[in-house]
């Protein structure tokens, strides 16, 4: 019988956070979705996976179409464990909308568009992620995309 070493590797599990915490929520809107039974950005992430349900989710909670797109993206980047919702909102001012989006892009690209809205913003080249960590977030992005979270 050959001796076998457990697996140290830990895989990658989607981050779930409380629906009050997701950036840019106003209270009204987080009862509305908390009103839908939408208490955490998984369950916003799940209720809003297809044009059509954003649509629908839109039409329930009464808010512009756009605002629920913008939610569920943040949600979706949120599920990555390095982004997490510290890093969605700017991943999203960066042109990341997705999970997907954000596994195909380039790492420089992505840090040096990280960096320029930085910049822009806050003259605060220091709080831009190194690209160590941007790469960290890409290989997250592509693993929590292949275990279908």
């Amino acid at each position: 019988m050959p001796n076998k070493q457990p697996n140290t590797r830990s895989p990658i599990t989607a981050c779930d956070w409380p629906i009050e915490q997701l950036p840019g929520l106003s209270q009204e809107e987080q009862a509305k979705l908390q009103n839908c039974g939408i208490t955490t950005t998984k369950e916003l992430f799940k209720q809003g996976k297809t044009a059509e349900t954003r649509v629908i989710l839109a039409s329930k909670l009464q808010v512009n179409l756009q605002y629920v797109n913008k939610w569920i993206a943040l949600a979706d980047l949120a599920r990555i464990p390095g982004i997490g919702l510290q890093y969605s909102g700017l991943l999203l001012h960066s042109g990341i909308g997705s999970v997907a989006q954000l596994a195909q892009t380039p790492t420089h690209r992505l840090h040096q568009q990280m960096m320029r809205l930085q910049v822009s913003t806050m003259q605060r080249r220091d709080l831009c992620p190194t690209i160590d960590v941007v790469q960290q977030w890409s290989q997250q992005a592509q693993i929590v995309l292949s275990a279908k979270c």
